[in-house]
């Protein structure tokens, strides 16, 4: 026998593979689309299922937040409320302040009370109720009646002068005015 064939010719070669073979290649592009198609929803729900568990720990996260803020909104009312009452307290406690020592040297002084002015050289006290045009008032333990707008000098010691002024006065307040000074040499 002869061989007719020639040896340039090229040998078909079979694939390792029945699937790649011509005549499957329609079911292996069908099987290839649907490994892909599989492999997407895979995908989509390991990423739905990701998602939840980071959705649970972020809700749990955001409950202990809106728990603590919660707390920390009652911890500012009451704080607040707290520094409410502190300045209201001030408030009173100026305000006694300022009945007592209104401005600087300037006095109220009540029936029978008795207050040290003038930095500490006067011991004056009211006597009773002022009257209708005066007042009696008790300056270092002596009497004397004062009229709105008179001046009475003291020198409690030699190296001291001080001047004490009725301002005005009601049946319920007297209102002075008391300062001392050192004495000016002669």
């Amino acid at each position: 026998m002869i061989d007719r064939t020639q040896s340039n010719r090229p040998i078909p070669r079979r694939s390792r593979w029945r699937l790649f073979a011509p005549e499957y290649r329609p079911t292996a592009i069908v099987a290839f689309i649907i490994i892909v198609i599989g492999i997407l929803i895979g995908g989509h729900l390991y990423g739905r299922y990701l998602t939840s568990i980071d959705s649970a720990e972020r809700e749990a996260q955001l409950e202990q937040l809106r728990a603590e803020s919660q707390k920390q909104k009652r911890d500012i009312d009451g704080k607040s409320q707290q520094l409410t009452n502190l300045q209201a307290q001030l408030a009173k406690t100026q305000a006694a302040l300022n009945a007592i020592m209104p401005s600087a040297n300037t006095y109220i002084i009540n029936p029978n009370q008795t207050l040290i002015l003038g930095d500490g050289h006067l011991v004056v006290g009211m006597v009773g109720p002022p009257g209708n045009d005066s007042v009696l008032l008790n300056i270092n333990g002596k009497a004397q009646t004062l009229a709105v707008g008179q001046t009475v000098s003291l020198a409690p010691d030699p190296a001291t002068k001080c001047q004490l002024n009725l301002q005005s006065f009601d049946v319920f307040k007297a209102v002075l005015v008391a300062s001392c000074d050192a004495a000016k040499a002669q």
